[in-house]
């Protein structure tokens, strides 16, 4: 009856014409490996899915005869989409100005056929909602295979059906939070990339020295156009520029794992570190780690405590993930930990980004590769004077800084979002209660 809440299965759903749920070709309807192209349809996986969003740049293309053979998981602007196969449990929304895409077996799409009984942006928050998820991990391990949710297991699970004005209401909310969130996460990848870009043109591309040495404007400030000579000597460097090894920059840390086996050492107070906390960050700030020391597994950490803004760089398996702390940090073997002494980290980082290649080159090991903290020490690193270290400091601090707290704020936003969640969508809070929590936060 209108106006109250209920619930139906997805089969019960499809059959009424409201929703449709479907996942990507099997068997030999599938893209084949020499149909993979560099422009194309996009062939969505469950990589290609992240915080909510399809990555569709970076995912694989397949030809116009691959798509042509495909019959199902053909995807729309508006679907939802939901890993089911490896990684289950991905959601993400395809915007409206998505490009043409086809899932993979490992996707499905859930998709409102009938906005007036299932508003598509209320159902990508069910889908998001620990209802949906107990639902999905029940089934999971159905198979001694990788967790795995077939349609058929999907099309069995329950969907909370609030009034549609209800609905409506809630997804207006969390959209709300949402927008706010993607706003600092677009906010923090502009300030991520200014950084990024004043290091190329000051010590890469060496724009400042060009414009001198060519009799051209800098476009810096009198004072700070002067830290730039105005000439290259004869390895094409800028004049008075070296090259010194990073360790005398930078102190740089190791670190280790207190046993596993001793719950004594963990649980505890201190942050601590692998490369599994940075793999997927989407800035490049560590809030928080996965697991934690007690006093007595931190005396166990040849590091110790990172300081706040030591910036952390995996050093193997793989390397290259990049973060700074924001507290103080232990961390595991798998990273190089690089610490400040006179000059910025955001100078190491600039330099780590630049010269990536550098590093992966100088790594060694027979299982993968790893560069080892005496190797990476010993890395030549650009050094201009130090009045310019010191500006360039200056202008990158308050960028990252500003980085910090976008991502704190998105922190802060998805927790107000999540704790919101699964209240709206059983009905404990009303609309009218979590727009005054909202408001409040």
């Amino acid at each position: 009856m209108a106006g109250e809440w209920s619930t139906a299965t997805v089969l019960e759903l499809q059959q009424a014409g409201v929703l449709l749920v479907e996942d990507g070709n099997h068997g030999e309807y599938r893209p084949r490996p020499d149909e993979f192209v560099a422009d194309g349809v996009a062939f969505i996986r469950a990589a290609d899915m992240e915080g909510g969003r399809v990555l569709f740049d970076t995912a694989s293309k397949i030809n116009k005869q691959a798509r042509a053979r495909i019959t199902k998981g053909i995807g729309a602007p508006g679907d939802i989409l939901i890993s089911h196969k490896g990684t289950v449990g991905k959601v993400a929304t395809v915007p409206i100005d998505a490009p043409l895409f086809v899932c993979s077996p490992q996707t499905t799409f859930w998709r409102s056929m009938n906005s007036e009984k299932l508003d598509p942006k209320y159902l990508y928050a069910f889908l998001r909602s620990p209802e949906f998820h107990e639902q999905l991990a029940n089934r999971a391990g159905e198979t001694d295979m990788a967790p795995y949710v077939s349609l058929t297991s999907q099309r069995s699970f329950s969907v909370s059906l609030p009034p549609i004005e209800v609905q409506r209401g809630i997804a207006d909310l969390l959209c709300a939070l949402d927008d706010k969130i993607e706003l600092n996460r677009r906010m923090a990848e502009t300030l991520e990339a200014m950084a990024r870009a004043l290091f190329r043109s000051w010590f890469v591309d060496f724009g400042p020295v060009r414009a001198k040495a060519e009799g051209r404007p800098t476009g810096l400030p009198d004072d700070l156009a002067s830290l730039f000579s105005d000439s290259f000597d004869n390895d094409g460097l800028p004049s008075g520029w070296t090259r010194q090894p990073l360790g005398e920059l930078f102190e740089v840390s190791g670190g280790n794992t207190p046993s596993t086996a001793n719950p004594a050492f963990w649980n505890g107070p201190h942050q601590w570190a692998t490369p599994k906390d940075l793999s997927s960050l989407t800035s490049p700030v560590l809030l928080q780690t996965d697991r934690q020391l007690s006093d007595a597994g931190l005396r166990q950490c040849s590091s110790g405590l990172l300081p706040p803004r030591s910036l952390l760089l995996s050093s193997r398996a793989p390397i290259g993930y990049m973060a700074f702390t924001i507290s103080p940090t232990a961390i595991n073997q798998g990273f190089a930990g690089i610490i400040r002494k006179e000059t910025s980290t955001a100078y190491a980082w600039g330099w780590c980004d630049a010269n990536m290649d550098v590093i992966t080159g100088n790594a060694g090991g027979s299982t993968f590769p790893e560069i080892s903290k005496s190797v990476f020490r010993q890395l030549l690193m650009l050094v201009p004077s130090r009045p310019l270290l010191q500006a360039f400091g200056d202008a990158a601090e308050p960028l990252i800084a500003r980085i910090v707290a976008s991502v704190r704020e998105q922190e802060s936003l998805a927790s107000l979002r999540d704790g919101l969640l699964p209240k709206l969508i059983s009905g404990e809070l009303r609309i009218a209660n979590a727009e005054k929590r909202i408001s409040a936060a």
